[in-house]
């Protein structure tokens, strides 16, 4: 989806370069335990599009004519000050009906977040799962965005 232009305003000429990292960011250790984030904009398609806690996305949803949607761990978003925390949030980050940026909590009990460059269009996202105690888990999923500008 990154970098996704509707063919419709693709064929009407609009002519502005864009670069890849205009449509696709990594951040690297700015989140909770040098967390890694992850953004992405693209253009609506013609079908329905949803956003990453399942908003359907539409022009209201989009700023500059672009949707928004981005990964990050952050401090436990339920943890009261002074409380003992075993892991971060894994925040999902998309638009609201007013074009603001709102965050939403997908889960809790996130140690850490890495996404790796692996090739020219390969990236190796980590999440590493915890309870503080006896449970570390780790999952990876190895991904080509194809048509990435």
């Amino acid at each position: 989806m990154a970098g996704y232009r509707n063919r419709s305003t693709f064929l009407q000429g609009e002519k502005k370069k864009s670069s890849h990292a205009e449509f696709f960011q990594i951040q690297k250790r700015i989140g909770f335990r040098e967390s890694d984030a992850l953004t992405v904009k693209h253009q609506l398609s013609e079908g329905t599009d949803l956003d990453c806690i399942g908003n359907v996305l539409t022009a209201d949803r989009t700023k500059k004519n672009l949707a928004v949607q981005g990964f990050l761990v952050d401090r436990q978003a339920s943890a009261t000050k002074g409380q003992r925390v075993n892991g971060g949030s894994l925040i999902c980050q998309s638009l609201d009906r007013q074009g603001r940026l709102q965050n939403t909590t997908l889960m809790n009990g996130v140690h850490r977040l890495g996404i790796e460059e692996v090739g020219g269009r390969a990236f190796k996202v980590r999440l590493e799962m915890t309870d503080g105690a006896l449970i570390h888990q780790t999952f990876e999923r190895t991904f080509a965005a194809r048509n990435l500008l």
